[in-house]
């Protein structure tokens, strides 16, 4: 009966601790997405990458991916109260393309836990990125945008950044896309140093 509760404290001590990492991990995300870069002459300039995915993947890689999943959702949850200008679409929007790139590399890289597996991870994850921002584009975020400023005007700030768009399926195959690739290695390169200097601190219990 002594081991039963016993096992049944450092459960509960796990979980509290898992807890806290993931409410400091959404914390430091949160603080990331103000940081926001556009890439001048290849992508019209609303385009602009955030590295805020980089806590959530480390809480998935290290606990597991529903830790980086609750990472998504929290700073999202977070930006949709703070700072929203699309009324949480494009919240809703980033948890979705979010999690499918920590999701994807989690999963992997959790099944064997070494280097081999992490690059795997982030080569999946970045595929996973490159089509579920695509899909998620296409379907919700550039519609949504095209309510507001004109669908025409989105398509011709992508037209004067480059000539084969002339439509939503170009301008999703010619600038979102290869963002998201982008991103997606952008990402990765950044999140293995990060990662294995983390590792140890993270899952430490």
């Amino acid at each position: 009966m002594e081991k039963v509760n016993t096992i049944r404290v450092r459960k509960k001590k796990l979980s509290t601790q898992s807890v806290v990492k993931v409410g400091l991990l959404s914390a430091v995300a949160f603080l990331l997405m103000f940081i926001e870069m556009p890439i001048p002459g290849l992508f019209p300039d609303f385009l602009k990458i955030d590295i805020s995915d980089i806590p959530a993947l480390i809480a998935g890689l290290a606990l597991g991916p529903v830790a980086g999943i609750c990472v998504e959702v929290v700073k999202n949850f977070l930006h949709t109260i703070v700072a929203t200008t699309t009324g949480g679409v494009g919240e809703l929007a980033n948890i979705i393309v979010g999690s499918a790139f920590v999701v994807s590399t989690s999963f992997i890289y959790r099944r064997k836990m070494n280097m081999k597996s992490l690059v795997m991870g982030f080569v999946c994850g970045t595929i996973s990125i490159v089509v579920v921002g695509s899909i998620v584009n296409y379907f919700i975020m550039l519609p949504f945008y095209g309510q507001l400023m004109g669908m025409d005007a989105i398509i011709g700030l992508g037209k004067a950044v480059n000539p084969k768009v002339h439509d939503l399926f170009t301008f999703v195959i010619w600038f979102i896309a290869p963002f998201n690739l982008i991103k997606g290695i952008m990402i990765s390169l950044l999140s293995i140093p990060l990662y294995k200097k983390l590792e140890k601190i993270i899952k430490n219990q």
